[in-house]
């Protein structure tokens, strides 16, 4: 089973690419940020809505912070300067989180109401916390592709990147 040192690089990934992805995105006027696109989420500003959705989403059945799940495919702030602040306080909370994480709680199951298709599931923890992270790499990806066809790079996404790990010359 994967354990909390696992998570909390994972964490500290997020928090490192979202940190790079908004600073980009804050380059960019509204218009912009909000311009259907054709993508899953229409635009940039509703691909990053819908990661906090999933992050806020699954904290709610994790700790109980926020008492409950949002609602699917709902702006969840007024705009991208509330949006971004949530985002730099949420990676910070989950980073925080994760170091709570054990391997009991990980190997036990959890049971929830999907807000995508209204069923009851019961995966364990370990799994849904794996889910977590891998929802908001697969959505960045997309977001990473939106401003690549507007002509901004956000460089390399890569875990090997992040700042904390050494390199030689």
């Amino acid at each position: 089973m994967i354990n909390n040192t696992h998570y909390r690089v994972m964490a500290e990934y997020n928090e490192w690419m979202n940190s790079r992805l908004y600073s980009l995105c804050a380059s960019l006027p509204d218009d912009e940020l909000k311009k259907d696109r054709g993508a899953f989420f229409k635009s940039i500003y509703l691909t990053l809505n819908h990661i906090v959705y999933g992050d806020l989403a699954f904290m709610s059945r994790f700790t109980g912070d926020p008492d409950g799940v949002p609602e699917l495919n709902k702006e969840l702030f007024s705009g991208f300067p509330a949006l971004h602040e949530q985002r730099i306080n949420l990676d910070a909370r989950i980073i925080s989180w994760t170091e709570s994480l054990t391997e009991s709680w990980l190997a036990e199951p959890l049971t929830y109401q999907s807000k995508v298709d209204g069923k009851l599931r019961t995966v364990p923890k370990w799994i849904l916390v794996t889910h977590m992270f891998n929802h908001q790499t697969h959505h960045r990806g997309q977001v990473t592709t939106l401003l690549s066809q507007i002509g901004l790079d956000m460089g390399s996404t890569d875990i090997p990147f992040m700042p904390h790990f050494k390199t030689s010359p």
